[in-house]
């Protein structure tokens, strides 16, 4: 078996060293019917592969996702999980690639994140993947969310006319949904309105742990100011990565949940959804959106 290992030091990284470097899309042969007319040809499709976390030798868990900026994804996800705090909580994290073969013989590539801590915290591990919610009520959510993060200070505002613009500017910043139309995206928006960092995936919470393992790699957190954007629905799962992130507000194209909403007003976060066609529903924290 051979392993291709990339270890990589967050205490001295740059920040080009967290780059995607694995296609997020393959072709693959389909039939289309357009207006009754069959044509035969390939299409882009989004990819959809296994990726193994493991921390301090241990898999904790294992996720569906699109391959790219994985070590982000492991950053995010172990710090949504209360597991990590900050990548100074880390030793080293290593990106293996295992060549491996299946029973037919054919080969194919076992992608891992061994991540090893300073505090060696005790981890269950979760070997599918899961909701930060899983398993608990809207009451025990928010005392979890408020106990691993603080509640979102007052102060920061974001005009309107540029919350409006949060969601066209990430999708013309989305390297490859226009070809598979099968990607979910986040997107981080610094105070000056500037996007830092978009991230795709098939899975919406996959997108958001990896704009805020980025985040965290660069040691920008906690995000107050910073506002996020994420397509589809937020569900509590995404409202509770924010929180614990820091990020003063958080948009969906689509609706939020009502543990959510609660999550979001419990931590003052500004929670706004359906963000587009030039407008939006406000559900926490309104005072942040100011308009002209």
């Amino acid at each position: 078996m051979q392993i291709v290992d990339r270890v990589v030091s967050l205490a001295h990284r740059r920040p080009t060293a967290y780059g995607g470097g694995m296609s997020a899309t393959d072709r693959r042969r389909i039939i289309k019917i357009r207006d009754g007319r069959r044509s035969a040809g390939p299409d882009d499709i989004a990819v959809e592969e296994a990726l193994e976390i493991v921390v301090d030798g241990k898999r904790v868990s294992t996720t569906m996702r699109t391959p790219g900026h994985d070590i982000e994804l492991a950053i995010g996800w172990l710090a949504s999980e209360g597991i990590i705090e900050s990548v100074t909580d880390t030793e080293r994290v290593r990106e293996c690639f295992d060549c491996e073969t299946d029973a037919d013989g054919d080969p194919y590539t076992r992608r891992s994140i061994h991540v090893t801590t300073r505090t060696k915290p005790q981890v269950t591990p979760r070997l599918h993947a899961t909701s930060s919610a899983c398993g608990l009520c809207g009451d025990d959510l928010i005392a979890l969310t408020l106990a691993r993060g603080e509640a979102i200070p007052t102060g920061s505002e974001f005009d309107l006319e540029s919350v409006l613009a949060f969601t066209p500017r990430m999708l013309s910043a989305q390297a490859h949904f226009a070809t598979s139309g099968g990607l979910h995206a986040a997107a981080l928006f610094a105070p000056n309105d500037e996007i830092v960092c978009v991230r795709e995936d098939v899975g919406r919470h996959n997108a958001v742990d990896k704009v805020l393992g980025w985040a965290r790699t660069h040691e920008l957190t906690p995000l107050h100011g910073y506002a996020m954007q994420v397509s589809g629905r937020a569900a509590a799962e995404i409202v509770h990565k924010a929180v614990i992130a820091g990020v003063s507000l958080l948009c969906a194209v689509s609706a939020p949940t009502t543990m959510a909403v609660d999550l979001a007003r419990a931590a003052n976060m500004t929670l706004v959804g359906f963000t587009r066609g030039g407008g939006l529903n406000i559900y926490s924290a309104p005072e942040r959106i100011i308009q002209h």
